[in-house]
């Protein structure tokens, strides 16, 4: 597969070893939206875009974990691997947040996360800190929810 939009060049710890592309390239969906299990609608807190009526329509962290909360996360202290527990890593700046991913369940990437790229793909990756840099800024939170049955 080719490079998503030279995904190497915005990430200084990203290589070819360090990621899989997972999905082609949809724009109906984002990282927001996809570490929500939804990958039907863009999330975004604009007039424009779908955002849980419980939380604010506002560019801030608070607004973002209010999103995440109507789901049933909470905030958690790291990125440790629980048994039966989803979660998911927050990025950002002081701008505010820029990203979201999800750690993946799956038996055979269980512990490594997923990423979508705005409109492009969805990525796996190893871990959290590779897709830290200028675009995305680092994690700032972390939530957690128990899985359902």
């Amino acid at each position: 597969m080719s490079e998503p939009f030279h995904l190497l060049s915005y990430f200084d710890d990203l290589d070819e070893t360090k990621f899989e592309e997972t999905s082609l390239a949809d724009p109906g969906y984002n990282c927001i939206a996809w570490a929500a299990n939804d990958n039907s609608r863009w999330w975004w807190p604009d007039e424009d875009s779908y955002w849980p009526d419980s939380a604010p329509r506002e560019h801030t962290f608070e607004a973002f974990m209010k999103a995440y909360e109507s789901l049933g996360y909470k905030l958690c202290l790291d990125s440790s691997i629980e048994q039966n527990v989803e979660k998911i890593a927050i990025y950002g700046d002081n701008t505010g947040p820029l990203h979201a991913a999800r750690q993946l369940q799956d038996s055979r990437w269980h512990g490594e996360w997923t990423s979508k790229l705005g409109p492009y793909e969805d990525i796996r990756h190893i871990d959290l800190n590779c897709m830290c840099g200028r675009l995305y800024g680092t994690v700032m939170i972390y939530m957690s929810r128990g899985m359902a049955d």
